[in-house]
């Protein structure tokens, strides 16, 4: 329970009607079917529907205050209307005064980034707490509080499933925080009201433009992180991705950098790669670590760099990055008892497909052949779909076309939609097979010993979703359940 005027702190409120004085808030809502007596309504203008719409069921319901954008018709005397010029931005800042600021009681480092997100959080996790802190995650895999572990729903949670996530992370002791922020987020002001100790960029490439609609829209939602940081954080940007730099034009934190081929703050090259690992240079001094991959490297040295800003020992974070494993569903690899190679990945960009078979590629041997399973995910950006099949039959000796959570659309539809980027003369080697176990386990009779299968898109995903109904589904599963058939 909070005062109300306490939960409206630092919120721009251009009118009010109706009493603040003496309103206790027992809960926050912008799901009117979640209101209870004495629940404060914010009505949020979602990408579905208008909260606007759900007001009078609110205060039906026991709402005795909301913020809106607009006056309904009908003002109750028993009601306090806060009208905004932002809803979403309100319910941000609400969220965080109902719970006490938990983000000013910890550190806490978000990351963004079209790919690499969730490894960068998942690796710092790790780092913290192998360095003896208490620590939080928030992240598409799942939130974390120290060795509790918390289902994820979203990359980046709704503000009041968040802020009560990092009250419950100050509750328990964490030092530190570290969340990935997602462009949707930054555009629906999930983190408004946050103080954040450092922001981290990792790269930006073609995806979700049907949200954004243009690559410009998106790289802004981006930048904003960083616009929005404050005087007494770091923002840390890779050098190497050209629109790193456009991330810093404005931002009043302190500017650092890293990268593999630029010059930076940070800087790190790969000596040797290993399929079981690789031989760095961090800074001058040479690491082995678990991870493989230059899209690795980078996040190993955003972790590194990240570590050292947030005033750790440079000897104490190198010995710790070798100790470090990726996050599920990040190039997770697997042998048959025939010899045949498995790797799942979450790759479900262009860029992030490329990458991972651009790294198979390099560490294979002449006569290892690479067989690439992929889909694309319905009510989705639909122009990177023939992209995804460019990028793997870039790499790819065979290549099979299959479903990836289809949602409401047709999956025949957008296999013919990846098809388009599949050229005359690489016909031959792709197939087309929409049952994505049928799909695994054709891969796996395409292949010899020896021979390499990525399987990506879905990664951790233990569901594939099929007209709002999710099935049990899992890549890694499935891979195994073939490799040990008869």
């Amino acid at each position: 329970m909070m005062d109300l005027k306490k939960v409206l702190h630092a919120i721009p409120v251009q009118q009010v009607v109706g009493n603040l004085e003496e309103v206790d808030v027992y809960s926050l809502c912008f799901d009117s079917r979640r209101v209870e007596l004495g629940s404060l309504f914010i009505a949020v203008r979602g990408v579905q529907t208008d909260g606007h719409l759900f007001v009078d069921k609110a205060i039906t319901s026991g709402a005795r205050a909301v913020i809106v954008e607009e006056l309904p018709a009908e003002i109750l005397d028993s009601v306090a209307y806060i009208l905004v010029a932002d809803s979403a931005y309100a319910l941000g800042v609400a969220s965080a005064n109902f719970y006490g600021n938990p983000s000013e009681q910890l550190k806490l480092v978000g990351v963004t980034g079209t790919n690499g997100k969730t490894t960068v959080v998942t690796l710092l996790f790790q780092l913290f707490t192998e360095l003896g802190y208490h620590v939080g995650l928030l992240s598409t895999v799942q939130n974390q509080i120290g060795a509790k572990v918390i289902p994820a729903t979203h990359t980046t949670p709704d503000p009041i499933q968040l802020n009560k996530l990092l009250r419950d992370m100050v509750d328990d002791g964490c030092d530190y925080a570290f969340m990935e922020v997602s462009s949707h987020a930054l555009v629906q002001e999930r983190i408004a009201g946050l103080v954040f100790a450092g922001a981290i960029f990792t790269n930006i490439t073609h995806d979700h433009l049907d949200f954004h609609k243009t690559f410009d829209n998106y790289i802004k939602a981006k930048k904003k992180f960083f616009d929005d940081l404050d005087i007494h954080a770091f923002a840390l940007t890779n050098a190497d991705d050209r629109n790193g730099q456009v991330m810093l034009q404005n931002t009043v934190a302190h500017r650092k950098s890293y990268g593999l081929r630029s010059g930076a703050d940070f800087k790190a090259k790969v000596i040797e790669s290993h399929f079981d690992g690789m031989l760095m240079s961090i800074d001058g001094q040479e690491v082995w670590v678990k991870l493989i991959g230059d899209f690795n490297a980078y996040n190993l040295l955003a972790v590194y760099a990240a570590a050292i800003l947030l005033e750790q020992e440079t000897v104490k974070v190198l010995t710790a990055l070798s100790t470090l494993k990726g996050a599920e569903g990040r190039f997770e690899t697997m042998k048959s008892a025939s010899g045949v190679f498995g790797i799942v990945d979450y790759a479900h960009t262009p860029d992030a497909v490329e990458n991972v078979l651009k790294t198979i590629s390099s560490l294979r041997r002449p006569e290892q052949k690479i067989i690439t399973v992929l889909g694309c995910g319905g009510d989705r950006d639909k122009t990177k779909r023939p992209e995804m099949a460019e990028a793997a039959l870039r790499y790819s000796d065979r290549f099979v076309i299959t479903s990836d959570n289809p949602r409401t659309e047709d999956p025949y539809q957008i296999i013919k939609d990846i098809e388009a980027g599949v050229g005359a003369d690489q016909k031959a080697k792709t197939l087309s097979i929409a049952d994505r176990k049928e799909a695994i386990r054709t891969a796996y009779q395409l292949a010899d010993p020896g021979d390499i299968i990525l399987v990506a898109g879905k990664g951790h995903e233990k569901y594939q979703d099929v007209n709002g109904v999710k099935q049990h589904f899992d890549d890694k599963e499935i891979l195994e359940n073939t490799f040990n058939e008869k």
